[in-house]
């Protein structure tokens, strides 16, 4: 088995999303791991918003993508700083994108050791046993992935 330098923790910032990290930041101080927050928004979001805009000449599209990944990440740091993990041993990803296709190139490109998820996210009610992101991570992840589910974790 090899070491875990790092760790990467997927959070959709749902409910789900602080446990989560904060397991994600406990692994992390008992192994001595540098942490890795990504968040994804997901097209479909942005393609919606997108066609409304075009009807609006003055929406400002583009500010307002920028807007929400700037969101994401201050929200992203204030689930650090709740976590009580070391900020200088924690980075914070937001992309835009199909959400397991974009942790997959996030895992390809910053090469961690393990990623940690939430089985349940944002849409609940779509995938009610295992969210239908966290079914294709474990399908294609080529990192050893570590679930945290059940209600000791998600009683939010």
């Amino acid at each position: 088995m090899s070491t875990i330098h790092t760790i990467m923790a997927a959070l959709d910032l749902s409910r789900y999303a602080m446990p989560t990290a904060q397991y994600a930041t406990q692994l992390a101080r008992d192994l001595q791991a540098d942490l890795l927050f990504v968040n994804v928004i997901n097209q479909r979001d942005i393609d919606a918003v997108q066609s409304i805009a075009t009807t609006y000449d003055s929406f400002p599209f583009d500010q307002f993508v920028n807007d929400r990944k700037q969101e994401r990440h201050g929200r992203l740091k204030e689930m650090v700083a709740a976590c009580h993990a070391d900020p200088t041993r924690v980075r914070t990803i937001v992309r835009i994108g199909v959400p397991f296709q974009q942790l997959l190139a996030v895992i390809d490109e910053e090469r961690p050791d393990l990623l940690i998820m939430a089985t349940k996210g944002r849409s609940d009610m779509v995938d009610v046993v295992m969210g239908s992101c966290a079914r294709s991570m474990y399908r294609r992840s080529p990192i050893p992935l570590l679930s945290i589910r059940g209600d000791k974790y998600f009683a939010v």
